[in-house]
């Protein structure tokens, strides 16, 4: 299963699943076959479910023809929005579980329990952002067919969501959430502290002035605690966490590529390097990039039309975008993180292998 999903990551971060249809024989079939399902049974593994008016996508029956599980999919970037419907269907029938997915993100929802949508999701398992073996442990736990036909892998489900677990782990994540945002200046984070200084001051700062302060406060001389009147928060700092080494190979300024190095200084000028030595090199770099279904969570890297750069966002479409060709578009208020991601996935669309054929320095 970890080789299926490895090829399933890359697929996606090349753009390999255009529509629905690729989605579900693709992902959701290979993978239901990798967790024991007999994908060509459809008494077990049922297509186009009839579900009162609708249809679902798929239904897992165990014992045969007697469903326990829906499966809705959707095209990639496109789930949101597409709970109620699956909840009525699930709901109304007493299917016990219910499962979301665009292929990239999987929601499993519990659709007879109390709350909210948002509260009735037991998981969301996102395959780009999690390890591959965390991936193929969440998939296992609730939809691999031993654990669905002995009943637990819905005992799982239901135990994760009534166990306190989740709020340890939450407790526990949080300072590695504070840490990682300011070491890898996370562009959200940036543009925050930015509009709270203007707001402050009257002046906005650059972005790099904000990248600066954050890398200061990786040093260990510096504490920043957040206050509420009732109760008192903490937020610990470099020094009060784990330690913690960061990658010095995040501070990218330049790329070597073809014996050549490129030293452009910093790492946004890097990506915007990489994108310009690509581009000379295959006229159809660009559109095929563009093309892709998603770029990073909720931005696009490169695009004809700057305001699509950062949605809902006019003012930084305004002020974070450069043309680097004419009529091509790159958002320039990114982390490095993000950075690294774009130039990863710009390896993809160029057929060369990251880290090794192109490699930041």
């Amino acid at each position: 299963m970890d080789k299926d999903i490895e090829d399933i990551k890359a697929g996606l971060l090349s753009g390999k699943f255009k529509n629905e249809a690729a989605v579900s024989q693709g992902i959701i079939l290979r993978l239901l076959n990798c967790l024991g399902w007999p994908i060509f049974d459809s008494s077990q593994v049922t297509p186009e479910y009839s579900a009162g008016r609708g249809r679902v996508d798929y239904a897992l029956c165990c014992p045969p023809n007697k469903p326990v599980i829906l499966i809705e999919s959707k095209d990639i970037g496109k789930a949101d929005g597409s709970e109620k419907q699956l909840f009525e269907y699930a709901f109304h029938q007493g299917i016990p579980m219910a499962v979301l997915t665009d292929g990239q993100e999987w929601s499993f929802f519990l659709p007879g329990e109390q709350g909210s949508y948002h509260e009735r999701c037991v998981y969301k398992l996102d395959l780009n952002a999690r390890t591959t073996s965390e991936c193929c442990s969440v998939l296992k736990r609730y939809l691999k067919q031993t654990e669905v036909a002995s009943g637990a892998a819905f005992e799982n489900a239901r135990n994760d969501y009534k166990n306190v677990s989740k709020r340890r782990q939450i407790k526990e994540v949080l300072p590695r959430a504070w840490n990682d945002l300011i070491s890898e200046q996370d562009e959200f984070l940036v543009e925050l502290i930015a509009e709270k200084v203007e707001s402050l001051c009257g002046f906005k700062p650059d972005p790099d002035e904000v990248r600066t302060f954050l890398d200061k406060l990786q040093q260990p001389q510096n504490h920043v605690t957040i206050t509420t009147p009732r109760p008192q928060v903490h937020l610990p700092t470099a020094p009060q966490l784990k330690q913690r080494t960061v990658n010095t190979n995040d501070h990218y300024s330049g790329f070597y590529y073809k014996g050549k190095e490129y030293r452009e200084g910093n790492a946004i000028k890097t990506m915007l390097k990489v994108f310009e030595v690509l581009a000379s090199e295959d006229n159809r770099f660009l559109q095929n990039y563009a093309d892709l279904p998603k770029h990073g969570r909720k931005r696009r890297y490169l695009a004809r039309n700057k305001m699509e750069l950062y949605p809902c966002r006019p003012d930084l479409c305004q002020e974070y975008s450069q043309e680097i060709f004419p009529g091509w578009w790159v958002g320039t208020n990114y982390s490095r993180s993000t950075i690294r991601n774009a130039v990863m996935i710009a390896c993809e669309v160029s057929g060369l292998k990251f880290d090794h054929d192109l490699k930041l320095i």
